[in-house]
């Protein structure tokens, strides 16, 4: 029974509901430069269920919707399957930020989708049949929106699949 995507899909939606339209929430909760210098240190968490507007929400949703449930299928495990999520988003935040911190300490990641990029990443290593697709797949998403001019966090795209095809050797 799928259970746990669901839930992270509510808790997305509700980040979003409450963040929504509220420059000081978009900061507090948001990933950016009050991490370290204001210690707010559960940004790398709640970064990754905000998102900027309401079709960044639904494209990540639909994509966590997509690779969540086979993902809570595959390991019948929700355990498991958290632990890859969280703990893989976790480390692409903080890479992330890592990342940004030297380049534009300007930025406020908000997002799923360094944590799906993990379960790509997962997938991609764990079935060789879906590789090539989901490493298409991760490029598009990650550069083709730069090429149209839109700001997006392709670093934690890339990231976030090596986390998850490392995670893949793990779990």
């Amino acid at each position: 029974m799928v259970i746990i995507t669901p839930l992270l899909i509510a808790l997305n939606l509700l980040m979003f509901l409450y963040t929504q339209n509220d420059y000081e929430l978009n900061v507090r909760y948001g990933l950016n430069m009050l991490f370290t210098e204001q210690n707010y240190y559960w940004q790398p968490l709640t970064s990754m269920f905000m998102h900027a507007n309401w079709t960044h929400l639904l494209m990540n949703m639909a994509v966590l919707f997509q690779f969540g449930v086979l993902l809570e299928r595959e390991l019948d495990a929700k355990g498991r399957y958290l632990l890859i999520y969280f703990v893989g988003g976790l480390i692409t935040s903080i890479l992330s930020y890592l990342y940004i911190s030297n380049f534009d300490q300007s930025v406020n990641l908000v997002g799923a989708s360094g944590a799906l990029s993990v379960l790509f990443g997962w997938f991609a290593l764990k079935d060789p049949h879906l590789r090539g697709g989901l490493i298409v797949s991760l490029l598009l998403i990650s550069f083709l929106p730069l090429m149209m001019g839109m700001n997006i966090a392709w670093y934690a795209h890339l990231i976030g699949f090596g986390i998850g095809w490392l995670a893949g050797y793990f779990i």
